[in-house]
């Protein structure tokens, strides 16, 4: 047997697919925690390169040159757009990607629904080796396997869905359409009758293989859902979205993965969708919201509307007065949010940080599960500007803000809302926050008065312990750090 014969044997490809998938697992596992997470990426991406040389050494591989243009146009696209992109807008691109995960499993499941009935609808044996197999192990087409047909079915309603639903969700985190949630009457019947109308017709396909109307009515639908399912959620809500639409995308790739007949993917692809739920639930219960409201549309569907201008006035000072009171501080919290991503204030923050240490302050970051846009954007943000991950802390900090000097807040909004807990009329009433205002001084940077993302009134901004400090986030931390360094 010689080298090529090896290459191509059925035995050498599941062990590679295999080993590919043991590097998945072990990178999943290590990027679970920062110090360990480009150990993480670097395992995934020799996983991802073993399971892409295999596939390229298999002999039903149609053109390489084809392949050779998509792998330089995907190279240069991937490129440009990871050094362009800002680290504000990387929410957006992670819902980019979604998408794109969510169309390539469709565009397979369409591939395999044309190969596994040419000949019913041409009575021409398909030209490939790999189509050759294909319908010499399914005469029958689509018939033949009911597994392989539901799955197929499947990859396209779920990658349908996971295209449209992210490109709202990009489109929402860009502001490049309207944030708030966009409801009309009868929303939820619609949604479920087009779901009952894709499971009608893929069993008038299954008994009708050739009518490719069928086929592309069902993509069609399938679009339409993605974009009726999320436009309902608003902008504040959508972090869980994000996370969501993760899921949906391995959902895709597993099915597409039966499909095929490849375990590697069917594997990947279950470990991808497992994971993102298992981040949505922990986003819903960071929003207090559940997962079903998620699932089903209407997740976040309550419009957003103040009853009113909170009362009270609000104090503000500036960076050499703020720098003065940390000076005597003894313990300082630092709570980051969008607002920080958007000045890039995060070596600013770490500057700020290694001053105040180096004066004997106790400094710890409180990150709550969805502030900023995407899940982990603020750990992304401290970890690229070289904060120990020690120093970071979820809700459970909220048991130390009593014994805290100061909190400074950097952009963060609803995050840090009272209505939250005293408010039964506001929006996110019943949603876990930071309890901040039991600091004995809260510090809020910010660019002006205006409300977060979610549209509401924040009360602690009138707190009798709250002083803002308007202006750029950055500029107005750099202004703290040449403070402390004259006294």
């Amino acid at each position: 047997m010689n080298i090529l014969e090896i290459l191509q044997s059925p035995w050498f490809t599941e062990s590679i697919y295999l080993i590919s998938v043991l590097c998945f697992i072990i990178g999943l596992k290590l990027m679970g925690a920062p110090r360990t997470a480009r150990k993480g990426n670097i395992y995934s991406a020799i996983g991802m390169a073993l399971a892409i040389g295999i596939t390229l050494a298999d002999r039903h591989i149609i053109s390489y040159q084809i392949l050779g243009i998509a792998f330089i146009i995907g190279a240069v696209l991937g490129t440009v757009m990871a050094r362009s992109v800002a680290m504000t807008a990387m929410p957006e691109m992670v819902a980019l990607f979604n998408g794109f995960g969510g169309i390539a499993s469709a565009l397979v499941a369409a591939s395999e629904y044309y190969e596994r009935t040419s000949v019913m609808r041409n009575g021409v044996v398909p030209i490939t080796d790999m189509a050759n197999q294909v319908m010499q192990s399914t005469p029958a087409g689509l018939q033949d396997s009911m597994l392989v047909y539901v799955t197929l079915i499947l990859s396209v309603l779920v990658g349908q869905v996971t295209f449209s639903g992210s490109f709202i969700a990009y489109a929402k985190l860009a502001e490049k359409m309207t944030t708030k949630p966009i409801l009309f009457p009868l929303q939820q019947v619609l949604n479920f009758a087009m779901f009952l109308g894709t499971v009608y017709l893929s069993i008038e396909l299954y008994n009708n293989p050739t009518d490719e109307n069928l086929f592309w009515i069902i993509n069609g639908i399938s679009l339409i859902l993605g974009i009726t399912l999320t436009i309902p959620i608003g902008g504040a809500d959508m972090p869980v979205v994000v996370s969501l639409l993760n899921s949906y995308s391995g959902i895709a790739v597993s099915m597409t993965g039966f499909v095929l007949g490849n375990n590697a993917l069917v594997i990947v692809g279950s470990l991808v969708g497992a994971s993102g739920i298992i981040l949505t639930k922990i986003m819903c219960d960071g929003m207090n919201r559940s997962i079903w409201n998620v699932i089903f549309g209407g997740f976040g569907a309550t419009t957003v509307a103040d009853d009113g201008a909170v009362a009270g006035t609000y104090k503000s000072m500036s960076s050499d007065e703020a720098a003065m009171m940390l000076d005597m501080a003894e313990s300082v919290v630092i709570v980051p949010g969008y607002g920080m991503a958007v000045s890039q204030a995060q070596h600013a923050v770490k500057e700020l940080t290694d001053q105040l240490e180096a004066k004997g302050i106790d400094v710890k970051f409180a990150i709550h599960p969805v502030a900023g846009r995407m899940p982990g954007h603020m750990n992304v943000l401290l970890a690229e500007a070289g904060i120990d991950y020690e120093k970071l802390y979820d809700m459970e900090i909220n048991s130390q803000f009593p014994q805290t000097d100061i909190t400074i807040i950097i952009g963060a909004n609803d995050v840090v809302n009272p209505a939250a807990k005293t408010n039964p009329s506001s929006p996110i009433y019943g949603m876990p926050v930071l309890n901040v205002e039991e600091s004995k001084q809260v510090f809020v940077l910010k660019r002006s008065m205006k409300p977060g993302f979610a549209g509401i009134e924040n009360e602690l901004f009138y707190k009798e312990n709250t002083t803002m400090i308007f202006g750029d986030a950055k500029k107005t931390v750099e202004g703290m750090i040449a403070g402390l360094e004259r006294i």
